[in-house]
């Protein structure tokens, strides 16, 4: 592949000197062992993540997105290199961090609002402090008065609302998500894009987006991680220098299309066609 192109859209200095380094990693990569012998699943990966900052990853399909959330959550170890969350190595899983999948895993049985404490009950937090936290971001959330539904009664998009919102709960500062909005139709997969961009605005988390959509990461992303195939590594770091708040006509506009294209180029180069 030929060498990653240099970084047209560069955020001014001042802007990335102002918050301190949240998540970093130095030469981590990734190995998985079978009965055929060791399969390399991430080539040594060096990047930074600052304290307040939304970041996205975009690559073929089996490159190791996932994987990557997974190492930084704990979930699954490193094979070398360092990687670190608030200065400390990041050695099994992680408490200070919020995770949301494709699914919104709710418990089908359980109520909204006792779907959202699952993540006090699970950590044995205080029950008191917990629901009140829990009343304000459903507030935030624009789910004030479905506190009480069963999840068969939201909407797929309300749904991953309540996911994000179980996450938010004990107030991680990193917030991780991968593919949250693949399942959902594309009208919906905007709305969503808008109420995330809103909560992160509000809740001033770090957060660490694995995404198959270009569009998606343009929109949503201070910077966009662009990962070669398998074994990945990252192929190039995009910064996204439009303003925020983003409605959705920014889409229309020749500066959005002109990330979406440079980041597109590289899957041309590849010849993988998997990301839209």
């Amino acid at each position: 592949m030929a060498a990653a192109k240099p970084n047209l859209y560069a955020v001014p200095a001042s802007r990335a000197a102002a918050a301190t380094a949240l998540i970093e990693a130095r030469g981590v990569r990734k190995t998985y062992r079978t009965a055929d012998g060791e399969v390399e699943t991430l080539k040594p990966l060096d990047f930074s993540i600052r304290a307040g900052e939304f970041v996205s990853v975009v690559g073929p399909s089996g490159c190791g997105k996932s994987t990557l959330m997974k190492l930084v959550a704990g979930l699954l170890p490193t094979s070398g290199g360092e990687l670190t969350l608030s200065g400390r190595a990041v050695q099994g899983p992680q408490t200070n961090v919020g995770i949301v999948f494709q699914s919104a895993l709710l418990l089908p049985w359980r109520r909204v609002i006792d779907n959202v404490l699952l993540q006090a009950e699970i950590r044995g937090l205080p029950m008191a402090q917990a629901r009140e936290r829990a009343a304000q971001l459903m507030e935030m959330a624009g789910l004030k008065g479905f506190e009480h539904k069963y999840p068969w009664q939201l909407s797929g998009g309300m749904q991953q609302r309540v996911a994000i919102l179980r996450a938010l709960l004990h107030d991680p500062p990193v917030l991780l998500m991968d593919e949250p909005f693949g399942a959902l139709d594309a009208m919906t997969r905007e709305r969503m894009n808008l109420e995330l961009q809103r909560i992160w605005m509000a809740a001033g988390k770090t957060v660490l987006l694995i995404t198959h959509s270009i569009p998606e990461a343009v929109f949503l992303s201070d910077r966009v991680f662009v990962m070669t195939e398998r074994p990945g590594s990252i192929a190039a770091i995009y910064d996204i220098d439009l303003p925020r708040p983003r409605t959705l006509d920014v889409m229309g506009s020749e500066k959005f299309g002109a990330y979406a294209r440079t980041l597109r180029a590289h899957f041309y180069a590849q010849g993988t066609l998997d990301a839209h």
